[in-house]
């Protein structure tokens, strides 16, 4: 295995521990020697294994097992939605659930390999920028690996349910008074200046973990789907998702390819103005609104490799308004019972959408992949769902909203 720019095709050794390319400054990827890797891979061995990330050890660039850290992520539901799929207007839809993960969001499968990473380069110290999630899961996978861990927030904009989580895995907090954006530039300096390995996704190793989502969906379906939908924020995931299906193909584990869907927030959406205005470079949104604090972001690091992911599968970029991400997230919390917080929400708000405007057929088979837990952000629930009534404690009290109601 090796890096290798995604721009000036420069090579560079495992080794380096670096996060761009140093000869042009742009993003790198790591790549396998997938001969190799063919000869070593079956869907026979796979199934042999425990259901999780690692099943696919073979696919993910970890040299020493002794550095694993693991605390059983992947694995995670893929759901048949039959009443959600009528109500967003298509045949087939299932729902890949990520809230199932050890911290409740696709960030641990990135973190499991990420930090393993940390621990292959000796590092006593991970840092990262976050809106929430990457904190809760960095925090967690630095505690098991016995690493000392700092997180970057922007102060009051990150859900309860999140910044609890990187306080209780005893993570060093500081909030900057900023956004998320002037986090990552301030954690990507101090780790260039500072003996910190930093694991936001700009980290190309932490998205080799994040592809596994796509050997999961084909190992649970049995083929691969005609489309798959997911939320974008910093825009590591979808690229990483879309890398492990070409994976599978390139090896022979699969015959195809999905047709990538990007969400984005309307209040947080450059990757999608981009491509709707056939732009070559992408115009950051300096004050980055939406109430889907996962997404809530307005220049991801990682656009050259989503607008590449999107356009090489011929897929579709979309935004949606925060009012279609509460109907969606509803939707699918009454519909099949999944309580997904409002970023997830967003794949299957965009799906609608682009069934409305007649943008994907009826009988499409889709993925939506939905990123985090309910309880991630339980005040948006709280706001955004019906009030609930008190009263005495008193039959006829209670029978009065029984017959008015049920």
């Amino acid at each position: 295995m090796w890096l290798k720019c995604i721009s000036c095709g420069k090579e560079y050794p495992p080794e380096a521990k670096i996060y761009t390319c140093p000869s042009c400054n742009s993003l790198l990827d790591v790549v396998l020697d997938y001969a190799e890797v063919s000869n070593n891979v079956s869907w026979s061995l796979f199934k042999a294994r425990a259901f999780k990330v690692w099943r696919y050890r073979e696919f993910l660039p970890i040299e020493k097992d002794e550095c694993i850290v693991s605390l059983g992520e992947g694995g995670t539901p893929l759901y048949r939605c039959d009443k959600l799929a009528k109500w967003v207007g298509i045949k087939d839809l299932y729902v890949k659930y990520e809230g199932a993960n050890p911290t409740g969001s696709f960030k641990d499968r990135g973190m499991t390999v990420g930090v393993s990473k940390a621990l292959e380069f000796k590092a006593k110290i991970v840092a990262c920028a976050s809106t929430g999630n990457t904190s809760a899961s960095l925090s967690a996978y630095a505690a098991k690996a016995g690493l000392k861990c700092l997180v970057l927030l922007p102060a009051g904009k990150v859900a309860l349910g999140k910044l609890a989580q990187a306080l209780m895995h005893g993570a060093e907090v500081v909030a900057i008074k900023g956004n998320f954006d002037d986090a990552l530039k301030l954690v990507i300096k101090l780790s260039m200046e500072r003996d910190v390995y930093l694991l936001n996704s700009v980290n190309p190793w932490r998205l080799e973990g994040q592809k596994t989502l796509a050997y999961e969906v084909v190992d649970q379906l049995g083929f691969v789907p005609e489309y798959v939908a997911v939320p974008m924020g910093n825009c590591g995931n979808i690229s990483a998702i879309y890398k492990g299906f070409k994976e599978l193909s390139i090896t022979g584990l699969a015959d195809a390819t999905p047709k990538m869907i990007g969400v984005q927030a309307e209040g947080a959406a450059p990757v999608v103005e981009m491509l709707e205005k056939g732009l070559n470079t992408l115009r950051p949104i300096e004050k980055p609104e939406t109430l889907a604090t996962a997404i809530r972001i307005g220049n991801p690091i990682n656009w050259p490799k989503a607008i590449n992911a999107i356009r090489e599968s011929k897929g579709i970029a979309i935004k949606v308004s925060d009012a279609e991400i509460i109907e969606a997230q509803k939707a699918i919390a009454r519909l099949e019972g999944l309580g997904v917080e409002p970023a997830s929400a967003a794949s299957v708000a965009g799906l609608k959408k682009l069934v409305e405007h007649d943008k994907i057929p009826r009988d499409a088979q889709v993925v939506a992949v939905c990123t985090g837990h309910l309880l991630k952000d339980p005040e948006e629930v709280v706001e955004v769902s019906e009030k609930f009534k008190e009263i005495e404690a008193s039959m006829d009290e209670l029978e009065k909203i029984v017959s008015a109601k049920l």
